[in-house]
């Protein structure tokens, strides 16, 4: 072997290490025996250049059991419906939105849809207030425009433009957070197909394969409304708070136990107890009532979304296993779930101190948890 491919090697092998020890890896890669088996097993028709069919991409959305015996883990725990409908959009030549209030998985789906359907989520844009066009459309490499002038080579991609030429699906973080200018240049984009290049007097024509999935917040649709000539490019699917405190105790559970892998935490189903009892708690201060329906309460500012409960179990079992004997107990969660409710110093702190007064307090089994609770906010 020569010293350049002895160096190649070692760079490999260099990128494969990091790879594995990557904190987040991309769901293609977390998940990737499960796509092969997949592929593997699906002998059902596939779109144009789709790794899996409609019914693969939802069963590893949903989870089930291969014939051979593999079994594909729940990505997301909600009606299948909405799943199927979800997949069926990207099937078609619109655009799929991700609707809902903040923590409902909307992005964790859009991962996991795009890793599916095209074996790559990262072609992403990420919605923010300063989100400029070139992020949606393309920019240009000034070094090169200025050495060579205009052209291709000068050109740099956005992921929209890259989705486009390879037929792919493309993501779309936080739309109703983009500038309305820079949202309508999407318009063109999912209406026509193309993107034009004026500097250039060419275009990139999508190929088959492409379509773009976007998310947006319930909460944020006052922050740049959709125009209806682009919401109209969309087939909107609203994704739902879990229905029942099992089913959000599921989510949450399995979250914290694939987050709590990567972080050599304990599992967090020797702590199923007191993850249903965030869950409990974010439950009711959400509804305004109490479980058995017989007590009105405040809901607080913040919406205690399930996306919060599994970061407050979380670093609950952070602090058990670096603080504590491992074992997660009342102590550890009560300052996460404080910092969760108390958004709002002033009102917030009302709402969170006759909750624990009126409900917590007299409920069974709950005296630990409340003197944890009644320590951290003093």
């Amino acid at each position: 072997m020569t010293v350049s491919e002895t160096a190649a090697a070692s760079a490999a092998a260099a990128a494969t290490d990091v790879g594995t020890q990557a904190l987040r890896p991309h769901a293609e890669d977390a998940f990737a025996h499960e796509l092969k088996a997949l592929a593997e097993a699906d002998d059902r028709p596939r779109p144009a250049r789709w790794q899996l069919s409609p019914w693969a991409v939802a069963t590893y959305l949903l989870g089930g059991t291969l014939p051979d015996g593999t079994v594909i883990t729940p990505k997301y725990v909600g009606p299948r419906r909405l799943v199927e409908v979800a997949v069926t959009t990207l099937a078609t030549d619109r655009a799929l939105l991700l609707l809902g209030v903040p923590g409902t998985a909307k992005t964790w789906v859009s991962e996991h849809l795009a890793a599916a359907v095209s074996g790559d989520s990262t072609l992403l844009v990420q919605g923010t207030a300063g989100t400029p066009e070139e992020a949606v459309r393309y920019g240009w490499n000034y070094a090169r425009l200025l050495a060579h002038g205009p052209g291709r080579d000068a050109l740099v991609p956005s992921p929209l433009m890259r989705a486009m030429a390879e037929g792919m699906t493309a993501r779309v973080e936080e739309l109703t957070r983009i500038p309305a200018d820079v949202q309508d240049s999407l318009i063109t984009i999912l209406s026509e197909k193309t993107l034009p290049i004026p500097e250039l007097g060419q275009e990139v024509q999508a190929v088959r394969g492409f379509n773009v999935i976007a998310t947006a917040n319930d909460r944020d649709r006052g922050v740049n409304e959709l125009s209806s000539a682009l919401r109209r490019r969309f087939n909107t699917v609203v994704l739902p708070l879990p229905a029942t405190p099992d089913a959000e105790v599921d989510i949450v559970s399995r979250r914290v136990d694939q987050i709590g892998r990567s972080l050599d935490l304990p599992s967090g189903t020797d702590g199923l107890a007191e993850i249903r009892r965030v869950v409990t708690v974010f439950r009711e201060l959400r509804d305004g009532v109490t479980t058995d329906g017989r007590t009105k309460l405040k809901s607080p500012t913040g919406t205690l979304s399930t996306a919060e409960a599994i970061s407050v179990v979380t670093n609950g079992l952070a602090l058990a296993a670096h603080f504590g004997d491992g074992v997660l107990r009342p102590g550890d969660v009560a300052a996460g779930i404080l910092g969760a409710v108390v958004r709002d110093p002033a009102a917030d702190r009302v709402v969170w101190q006759e909750y624990l007064e009126t409900v917590v307090r007299e409920r069974d089994g709950w005296k630990d948890f409340y003197r944890a609770c009644r320590e951290v906010s003093a």
